[in-house]
């Protein structure tokens, strides 16, 4: 009878084991995604800020032909 109580607690502790193992692979997934998504939305601020820049870069251009013509 004993034996059973010892395989029993035994089991126990293993499933407890691989139920964390699988938990912290979940976990781990999770934060890889989302340092992903942040690195993404860094890309995408860089880009957006690029695009500013090269927007008011043509304005400046457009502005400077427009006064040229004016006088």
């Amino acid at each position: 009878m004993a034996i059973l109580f010892a395989i029993g607690r035994g089991g126990a502790v293993i499933a407890l084991i691989l139920l964390i193992v699988a938990l912290l692979k979940q976990l781990i997934a999770m934060v890889g995604f989302l340092l992903a998504l942040v690195k993404f939305g860094i890309i995408i601020a860089f880009v957006a800020v690029l695009v500013m820049i090269g927007l008011a870069i043509y304005r400046d251009r457009s502005n400077r032909r427009q006064e040229a013509k004016d006088s």
